[in-house]
């Protein structure tokens, strides 16, 4: 059999002041046809999934380009066509094919495109014919549209929030898409509209305990998948919005009744799902009054995944303000200011300007005596098995705080992202991650407590605040109910 696989992905946020063009792929991950490392990210698991088992099956698996962005604002038209274009060339190439699987996320925007995904996937059956079985793995946090359904065979969009589980279901993918191929199964797929915009993460309950649920009723009855799309909070598009999507073995109105069943459970935690979060001074109030640490503070307003700049300096100006001390605050996106510190050197103390440079948002800039405890080349964290990059960093000491400053703008997702610029973790009271909760999986083992605070970044914690332009369909928390289930 041969197969075909690239990767084409970003997180489009409507709002964001940064721009993605082709350089936003090329700094992120860039991996040329046949060149992709053997170790995987998010969304480029296919590609390791099927080297995996394709001597064992006798396959030929074609590389197409793999590429992902940091998520900022939608991609540039004419960059968007260029990169979608050479991985339809690639395919063409290949061709023929009895199997095409896609790393892709789901919430890609370009200009003149609002459904990336769904225009490529469509793109690549019009190229490889009806009989072609069509795969792609999908980032729950994604706007699932009919133009997605309608042009693939199989969707499988990872179930963890944080994604520790993409490895898991890149696997899943590519043996449902193969048994699709060789006339094994005849994947149908299933979908309920949950009509609300939410947070959920499956780090705590109710959704740690629904997922588990979920996953009990996978590989049984004909049920071959399912997959619970949380929907991405700042894409200004009609499609927006979470589902509840169910592959079963021909069977669709098996899959649709309990697409059904299972999207107005997910509706129904709607008000539960998302964690509690504290403000800046209450957060730090809280962590002040307990003995120990680390603390673990999240700052999701300003995540860089999910379009903020990460150089916001609101919880940092709190607690340099209150000369709390044993804190590190990270990352902080300022690529000028790594320069800075690189050309004063290595314990040097200067005066520093830093943070609140992107945006209204980002707050005021930091003003103040700085002492660069250490610089790091090509700074790297783990994340489930993958390596990020965080671009080349300085860790600065402002009074009792220590700064993380990167130069490639990136969430923090793990305790090594301080460790491997020398600020050791373990040693704080109190640790400020920019992220929303990919951070989880790494720092909970390590932390007292984590908290999460709603600080003034660009992603309003409040999704009411968000200034939609295009909504066409009542959306919780819009509307207090739009499935009349209370």
């Amino acid at each position: 059999m041969r197969v075909f696989t690239a990767t084409l992905s970003t997180e489009s946020n409507s709002f964001s002041p940064i721009p993605t063009t082709r350089a936003s792929f090329e700094a992120t991950a860039w991996f040329p046809a046949g060149t992709h490392p053997d170790r995987p990210r998010p969304t480029t698991a296919q590609i390791i999934a099927l080297r995996e088992v394709a001597g064992a099956r006798g396959w030929t698996v074609i590389e197409g380009l793999a590429t992902h962005a940091e998520p900022a604002a939608p991609v540039r038209q004419a960059d968007y066509e260029a990169l979608r274009d050479q991985i339809l060339g690639e395919l063409e190439a290949a061709m023929p094919v009895d199997m095409v699987v896609l790393g892709l996320h789901g919430a890609m925007l370009a200009v003149g495109c609002e459904d990336c995904e769904g225009d490529l996937l469509a793109r690549v059956r019009r190229l490889v014919g009806p009989d072609v079985a069509i795969g792609a793995e999908l980032d729950p946090h994604c706007h699932l549209t009919d133009a997605m359904t309608e042009n693939a065979d199989v969707l499988v969009a990872y179930k963890e929030y944080p994604h520790t589980d993409f490895m898991e279901r890149a696997r899943e993918l590519v043996e449902i898409t193969a048994a699709a191929a060789e006339g094994r199964a005849r994947p149908v797929m299933s979908v309920f509209d949950c009509r609300m915009i939410v947070t959920a993460p499956t780090s705590r309950e109710p959704m740690r305990g629904f997922v588990d649920r979920v996953k009990e009723l996978e590989g049984k009855d004909g049920v071959l998948s399912i997959s619970i799309v949380h929907c991405f909070p700042f894409g200004d598009v009609p499609s927006i919005g979470a589902r509840l999507l169910v592959v079963t073995d021909g069977q669709p109105e098996k899959g649709r009744a309990l697409a059904e069943q299972l999207g107005r459970e997910f509706y129904a935690m709607r008000r539960e799902v998302a964690p509690p979060y504290l403000g800046v001074e209450e957060a730090i109030d809280h962590v002040l009054a307990q003995e120990g640490g680390p603390f673990v503070l999240a700052d999701p307003a300003d995540n860089a995944g999910g379009g903020a700049p990460s150089d916001n300096t609101s919880i940092l100006r709190a607690l340099i303000e209150r000369g709390v001390e044993g804190a590190a605050v990270g990352p902080i996106w300022d690529p000028q200011a790594v320069r800075f510190c690189e050309g004063f050197g290595e314990g040097a103390t200067f005066r520093l300007r830093f943070g609140g440079k992107a945006g209204l948002a980002s707050g005021q800039p930091i003003d103040a005596e700085v002492t660069v405890l250490k610089l790091v080349k090509n700074l790297t964290q783990s994340f489930s098995g993958a390596i990020i990059p965080l671009g080349d960093a300085a860790a600065i000491r402002v009074g009792g705080v220590d700064v993380l400053l990167n130069a490639n703008r990136t969430q923090g997702r793990a305790p090594d992202m301080f460790s491997n610029c020398g600020i050791d973790p373990l040693s704080k009271k109190l640790l400020v991650v920019k992220s929303t909760n990919h951070f989880h999986a790494a720092f909970a083992p390590i932390a007292k407590d984590i908290l999460y605070v709603d600080a003034d970044g660009p992603l309003a914690r409040d999704y009411r605040r968000v200034p939609f332009t295009r909504l066409e369909r009542d959306l919780y928390p819009f509307h207090p109910d739009p499935l009349g289930l209370d």
